[in-house]
């Protein structure tokens, strides 16, 4: 089959740029006069090759990048593993502690029931790091117990990790600066579920820790305000007549021991405890959560404001469905309590099988039975 003078054979090569047939213009009806890239070049055989150029097709010169130029525009795929959109999270989390006082009852709850989990382990950290201070909640809670000798406190927001009374760093969980091996003790409360890459995340801190060292997480679950969601869902499907991402989505209580046990931690637990609190509608609760830069950072979100209809029909939905006895509506916090250990000779290991030294029905008391041997009940 002949080619025509203009036609090019199709292929497909990856590439981070697409070319099309006309430059862009800023307006107007104007024509364009520009010969279009196929039919170009069949025209430049005798033209210098100055810079890059572009791969030839089969049996034709490159061209060179500064030609192509006009017909040459960036294609930006979506990364699918871009869930959160952390910068406008460190946006958030500035505008947050410049009044954090008055919105911190959460963060130092969870604060408080995970260091109550440290009390469980009799020995003592000589250096720890917390993941996302705020406005040290953690460190207060350590404060009365001899468990830490010191704590290096890190957060995204800078104004966060300014008021820490204590040594602070501006760090990203997902691209920790610290060198691997250097503490004892690795704390997080309610910060890791705002990390695109979980597992990535977990295998830096199980990376930064001693043989032996300890990680405690705490972080929201996929529970977690399940009743806002219903209601943002149903008013938009009403008024609108479509659905968006209104509430960011959390990890599985069901996810959490295995990702441990795939970043490295030995003897992995993880557990969940539920919060209710009480608002005085859903608005104060969608307010509450803007002033803790909790709201949602879903990527794919609606950049638009919400209409007016949407939200007061989900205050009403959510009036109607979640009143409490008192005549406030309650907001569910499901937290996952992630607890793991970085191996090491001394911690406790399950036997090779075949190597017990007492037979199970004889510690049971009962008769025992070979494989496949059908048992009479009767």
């Amino acid at each position: 089959m002949k080619e025509k003078p203009c036609q090019q054979a199709a292929h497909s090569e990856p590439a981070t740029a697409t070319i099309s047939p006309q430059p862009r213009h800023s307006g107007g009806r104007m024509a364009s006069s520009t010969v279009p890239p196929a039919c170009l070049s069949m025209r430049v055989t005798n033209m210098p090759q100055s810079g890059p150029a572009i791969a030839p097709a089969a049996g034709r010169p490159p061209l060179p990048l500064a030609l192509l130029s006009p017909y040459i525009a960036l294609v930006s795929a979506p990364d699918p593993l871009l869930v959160f959109d952390r910068r406008m999270l460190r946006q958030r989390r500035r505008r947050a502690a410049w009044a954090w006082q008055d919105h911190d009852f959460l963060k130092r709850e969870i604060a408080s029931r995970l260091v109550e989990r440290l009390d469980d382990v009799r020995r003592t950290f000589s250096l720890a790091l917390d993941l996302g201070c705020h406005g040290d909640e953690l460190a207060e809670a350590l404060a009365s117990r001899a468990s830490v000798e010191r704590l290096v406190r890190t957060d995204l927001g800078f104004d966060f990790a300014r008021r820490a009374r204590g040594s602070a760093v501006v760090a990203d969980e997902e691209a920790l600066p610290f060198a691997a091996g250097h503490f004892d003790l690795v704390l997080s409360a309610m910060s890791l579920h705002w990390v695109n890459d979980l597992p990535g995340a977990l295998i830096q801190i199980a990376r930064l820790l001693r043989p032996d060292g300890l990680f405690l997480g705490a972080m929201m679950g996929g529970e977690t305000l399940w009743q806002l969601r219903q209601a943002l869902s149903a008013a938009e499907s009403e008024i609108e007549g479509g659905l968006s991402p209104r509430v960011s989505p959390f990890a599985e209580l069901r996810d959490a021991a295995g990702l441990l046990q795939r970043a490295g931690f030995a003897l992995p637990v993880a557990d969940s405890e539920t919060i209710e609190v009480e608002y005085d509608n859903a608005l104060a609760l969608m307010k509450e959560l803007g002033a803790m830069g909790e709201s949602n950072l879903v990527v794919e979100r609606r950049r638009a404001f919400a209409r007016r209809a949407t939200l007061l029909r989900a205050a009403e939905l959510y009036a109607e469905r979640f009143t409490q006895p008192s005549g406030r509506v309650a907001a569910t916090f499901e937290v996952l309590f992630l607890h793991g250990w970085a191996p090491h000779a001394s911690q406790p290991k399950p036997l090779k099988p075949g190597s017990a030294a007492r037979r199970l029905a004889d510690a049971l008391g009962v008769p025992e039975h070979k494989t496949g041997v059908k048992v009479d009940r009767s």
